[in-house]
């Protein structure tokens, strides 16, 4: 009886031991191996390495690159931030994270962004790619071809979305730099990868990696990413006084002990990392084929063609009157651009005219009369004249009319169709308040331009208008410095 008791132990840790090697090991070999990389932000050096170089599943992290070139993009002009894009049928049916576009939906790209950015959302992934490249192909060989001039080279992408496809991956090296150059090309809108919320057009989304972002000191991005295949992985980034660390994990077991790691790293980062350094920017890529590569036509309706093709504004403004001179003693006609801009208002017209009112008027003219706008068109009153003394006997006479004139050109404000956002607010009051202080404090970029409250469902936005995109793109630099909210706003699309 004995015997047949020991026997049956025996085969009972038989039983166990065969079914941890049947079920266990293998369901353990099945989770996503593990990469570290952390990286000095300010001198691109590397801290930290563990299987950096392996390339790997990066999930969402590919979104960082569709996000880079979408502004690359916008600031090469090849489209906007409030150009509608229309939603494709394969756009549309993107699995989750998505923001549940329906095909044939036009919605702006400044709300695609922040929903990519924020909520890691596939539709708007997909979305910003067919726009900008035409199709889904197209836009990963722009990819490719960005990864390349960074420097990312073990890094193949496949799609916009980094959702699982055969040989679409990368490493924890590459995404850290992806990182770094987001942060330092375009700081006008790294801001937005540290919104814990964000207005997307058609709701509010929450950002995916608010759990980290709130509870250590000093992050301020970048962005998260996670499939069966890649694990949890997460590109972070935090700044404590002069000092900034990048950090990238692959293959994490859950969002908490994914977490749990980039923290252990980022405060080893910061422990290693001197407490001064010289600030080495990353050098922004070079195209040999940017210039002269013809663009590719786009396949969305609605969307501007993407490729690398370059885009030129028509500016044909006048430097120099034809018109013959006035006769001595009549009044100059005033000239005016017909207003188009529904976002400009006759206030903005009338600094804009007291601006070119500067220009010296011709010899023996009468002083020119004071300028008012009609509310209702935008049009300038005929001027009163002022007779003179030599005039005063034929004052009797019939006063002949002096005719307005309109000139109408392709462009009249020498390529100032820029301006920048500084937020938005609940009331006008709030959002002209914000004008005015940043206007003070940013007098050298700001100077000259148009301050404008556009209200808008959601609140009222703050705008500086009437810029060219040079001076746009240093004010949002300069007040990104400042840590002030700030991106650029484009052309009409």
């Amino acid at each position: 009886m004995r015997a047949r008791r020991v026997s049956s132990a025996r085969l009972g840790l038989y039983f166990i031991t065969a079914f941890w090697l049947i079920v266990i090991v293998p369901l353990s070999a099945m989770a996503a191996p593990y990469a570290a990389y952390v990286m000095d932000a300010r001198t691109g050096k590397v801290i930290h390495s563990q299987n950096s170089d392996t390339r790997l599943h990066p999930a969402s992290l590919t979104k960082m690159m569709t996000l880079y070139i979408a502004f690359e993009a916008i600031k090469r002009g090849e489209i906007s931030l409030d150009s509608k894009v229309t939603i494709s049928k394969k756009a549309a049916a993107e699995p989750p994270s998505k923001l549940g576009l329906r095909a044939g939906q036009r919605i702006a790209l400044r709300y695609l962004i922040r929903a990519a950015a924020v909520k890691s959302a596939n539709d708007a992934a997909t979305a910003i790619g067919e726009a900008i490249g035409g199709s889904e192909a197209r836009f990963a060989r722009r990819m490719n071809r960005t990864a390349k001039a960074l420097g990312m080279n073990r890094t193949t992408f496949k799609n916009m979305h980094g959702l699982t496809e055969a040989g679409h991956l990368s490493t924890a090296h590459d995404m850290s730099i992806m990182g770094r150059h987001l942060l330092y090309d375009f700081p006008e809108y790294y801001n937005l990868f540290s919104r814990v919320t964000a207005d997307a057009g058609v709701r509010k989304v929450s950002h995916t990696n608010r759990r980290f972002l709130n509870s250590y000191k000093g992050a301020d991005g970048i962005k998260t990413g996670y499939t069966r295949a890649a694990g949890f992985n997460l590109t972070a980034s935090a700044e404590r006084g002069s000092e900034r660390i990048i950090v990238t994990v692959f293959g994490g077991k859950s969002t908490t002990s994914r977490n749990a790691e980039v923290t252990k790293l980022m405060d080893l980062g910061f422990r290693r990392a001197p407490s001064r350094a010289p600030l080495r920017k990353p050098q922004k890529p070079v195209y040999a084929d940017v210039e002269t590569a013809p663009s590719v036509p786009s396949t969305n309706p609605g969307s501007v063609a993407g490729g690398a093709g370059k885009t030129i504004r028509l500016v044909g403004a006048v430097k120099k009157s034809k018109r013959p001179q006035l006769r001595p003693g009549t009044a100059a006609p005033v000239l005016v651009a017909a207003v188009q801009d529904p976002l400009v208002s006759n206030a903005d017209i009338t600094a804009a005219l007291k601006e070119a009112v500067k220009t010296p008027a011709p010899t023996q003219v009468a002083p020119a009369p004071n300028v008012t706008l009609a509310a209702a068109t935008g049009a300038v009153l005929r001027p009163a004249l002022r007779p003179t003394t030599a005039s005063k006997p034929a004052a009797k006479r019939k006063k002949r009319a002096v005719e307005q004139e309109i000139v109408t050109r392709v462009s009249t404000s020498g390529g100032r169709h820029w301006g920048v956002n500084v937020g938005r607010f609940p009331s006008r009051y709030a959002a002209e308040k914000v004008l005015l202080k940043t206007a003070l404090a940013e007098m050298s970029t700001l100077d000259g331009s148009l301050r404008k409250v556009v209200r808008r469902p959601q609140g009222f936005d703050a705008n500086f208008l009437g810029m060219t995109r040079e001076t746009a793109d240093l004010a949002c630099r300069r007040l990104a410095a400042r840590k002030v909210s700030c991106f650029m706003i484009g052309p009409p699309g």
